[in-house]
């Protein structure tokens, strides 16, 4: 028997029907994903950061080769 939270459609997550939890569980379950993310990023945070970081600096600094640069925007 196929699980009533099983999604068909695999691209798209609103497919997803999540099942119902409790007060208490939606917490605990809330609290660990934190706690994990946390961890994650203490670990992981600088290369986060310089990635971000790179990538916000290519789109500051390179210019779009895809554009002729003397046909104006408009």
């Amino acid at each position: 028997m196929k699980p009533h939270f099983e999604s068909t459609d695999h691209h798209n997550p609103a497919a997803f029907a999540p099942p119902r939890l409790s007060d208490d569980a939606v917490i605990q379950i809330h609290d660990f994903i934190y706690h994990v993310l946390d961890l994650f990023e203490s670990c992981y945070g600088d290369q986060i950061h310089r990635f971000y970081q790179d990538l916000s600096g290519h789109s500051l600094t390179e210019p779009d080769t895809d554009m002729d640069q003397d046909d104006p925007p408009f």
